[in-house]
């Protein structure tokens, strides 16, 4: 078996390390790795390597039931042609044709997005699920599995629910009588609808509309609600403090244990709240949008976001090799990566100073969006701006928001990127491409890049190694460790880097240990600001001490 390069699989996987050019062969994948991927099963690296199996001359996906047999009999490939082209025929089992990023696999997503479409135009006002499953071209019974597969919910509740949101918007915004607001909404009968408005709202639409808003008590009745689940155990305490801690003011809130933000699909605005329910061991969201018909590209967003692929048991078992390490896995079962609602945001925000271990500049964060984010009406008062569009910023002036004339120049690069498309974060397809940029980039370093992989594309292996809290809490004798070293102590925890940096990064959050950086972020920005802000440049946090962690196979 071949050693374990430096770069390791999520290299190999166009993850987090300086890619190849485009003119370049793509690097062989690292067998060591990928044997950890398919014993994980875990569906992130499905569709990114196939293993060849010389002894039966068929390739299969990483998720596939069935063993390999011994590992010398195995040949791993990036693409499914690559193992056709090396005379392997797909296996039967996990068909690799059908993989993530291939024509049968949008295939079942484009089913659930028809019908989504369909039930926003109405086509379930008569109740008729037969009708909308032939529109479609499958069964009733398939339908309603893709749903609950997809979406954890039926065709019937989504349109309800799509139905009550629409009469809200029409009772709210419009003059309109009862029995055209029911008409337009696609109620039967007016009796169906106030019946319908009374059970949700606890008000009847005249109450309502009296009051012009929706009862906060009734809030939470509004909107498509889905369930996610995810395979337990799940940190979700870790998760919602980090999220707090690096929340964008005004288009984000997270109160009460539930995550709120602004969000905008193909140009139409909304909101989605998402809550952890234990007992059932899923995560539910709700969803206000003008229509459903963009609700599955929502809830791929969500599940990156909060992790929800992830199998913890597996990885634990991996990252328990370590004895330092294993201590942290017994405190926090189950944490996650952090993802991203909008990768363009997560990078914004990266170079206004946020990383792993510093919750950035929010100050900064704020007036960029209170000066170039689009002002919407929602039903949480702290929610009142979209996130600036990479078009705005492209020709944007942030020096004049006190944004470092360095910052400001990178910010309106990545922004003429995005707008051009050059730069994409919202296809895996274009993710080769973004990493590349990101590293070509002079103003990022590698350890930025990572972090945006990390979190932006959900990458297990990526690892910000430059991270300055890291390198702190990982300290021999008390003296910072290198970049390079702290590479290669970490090679043993391939392909779960990241997770690893996150149980570091808690660590240091449980022992009070604020990195200095921080204050240094917000005391720099104060003094760019001008004097309202003087006062934070007197301000220092002191530096705690180190988690004075020795990795094991570390020398000092």
């Amino acid at each position: 078996m071949n050693a374990m390069s430096t770069t390791g699989l999520s290299s190999n996987l166009a993850a987090n390390l300086p890619l190849a050019s485009a003119t370049q062969a793509r690097p062989e994948l690292d067998p060591a790795s990928c044997w950890q991927a398919v014993d994980s099963r875990d569906r992130r690296f499905d569709g990114r390597l196939f293993a060849g199996i010389a002894t039966t001359g068929i390739y299969c996906r990483s998720i596939c039931p069935v063993s390999f047999g011994h590992q010398i009999n195995v040949r791993w490939f990036h693409s499914a042609k690559a193992a056709e082209a090396a005379g392997f025929r797909p296996c039967k089992r996990c068909r690799p044709d059908t993989s993530p990023g291939s024509a049968a696999w949008f295939g079942t997503l484009t089913v659930v997005s028809r019908a989504l479409t369909l039930i926003s135009q109405g086509a379930l006002d008569d109740g008729s699920l037969e009708r909308l499953a032939d529109r479609v071209g499958i069964g009733t019974r398939h339908l309603r599995r893709l749903f609950d597969q997809h979406l954890g919910v039926s065709p019937l509740k989504i349109a309800r629910s799509h139905r009550l949101q629409v009469a809200k918007n029409l009772i709210l915004d419009t003059k309109c009588g009862a029995a055209e607001i029911a008409s337009r909404a696609g109620f039967k009968s007016i009796r169906q609808f106030n019946h319908s408005v009374r059970a949700t709202f606890g008000q009847s639409p005249t109450e309502i509309r009296s009051l012009h808003r929706v009862p906060e008590a009734a809030g939470r009745e509004t909107g498509i609600v889905v369930h996610l689940p995810y395979r337990a155990p799940f940190d979700w305490s870790s998760l919602y403090e980090f999220l707090k801690a690096r929340a964008t003011p005004g288009v984000e809130a997270i109160d009460g244990h539930s995550y709120r933000r602004t969000i905008e699909i193909d140009g139409r605005a909304g909101t989605i709240e998402v809550w952890h329910e234990a007992d059932r061991a899923r995560v539910s969201m709700r969803v206000i949008l003008p229509s459903c018909d963009c609700l599955m590209e929502v809830v791929g967003r969500v599940r990156r976001m909060f992790d929800l692929e992830a199998d913890p048991v597996h990885i634990d078992q991996h990252l328990a090799q370590d004895a330092r390490l294993a201590k942290m896995l017994a405190e926090r079962p189950g944490l996650r990566v952090p993802g991203a609602w909008d990768g363009f945001e997560l990078a914004v925000r990266a170079v206004l100073g946020e990383r792993l271990t510093v919750a950035g500049a929010p100050v900064l964060a704020e007036r960029l969006v209170l000066a170039f984010g689009q002002p919407v009406r929602t039903e949480v008062r702290e929610l009142s701006h979209l996130f600036p569009r990479p078009q705005i910023l492209a020709e944007a002036n942030l020096t004049d928001l006190g944004v470092p004339a360095d910052k400001a120049e990178t910010i309106c690069s990545l922004a003429h990127a995005v707008a051009e498309g050059k730069v994409s974060f919202n296809s895996s397809k274009s993710r080769k491409d973004t990493h590349s940029w990101l590293h070509a980039h002079p103003s990022l370093n590698q350890g930025i890049a990572s972090y945006i992989a990390m979190r932006a594309f959900g990458e297990p292996d990526a690892f910000p190694h430059t991270d300055r809290g890291l390198r702190q809490a990982l300290a021999i004798r008390g003296r910072p460790i290198s970049d390079a070293k702290l590479l290669l102590m970490f090679n043993k925890f391939r392909p779960w880097r990241a997770y690893t940096a996150m149980h570091f990064s808690a660590a240091m959050q449980k022992t009070g240990d604020q990195i200095g950086e921080r204050a240094e972020i917000r005391g720099k920005d104060a003094r760019v600001a001008g004097s309202s802000m003087n006062s934070a440049r007197k301000g220092r946090y002191k530096t705690g001490k180190s988690l004075s962690f020795k990795m094991e196979g570390a020398r000092s």
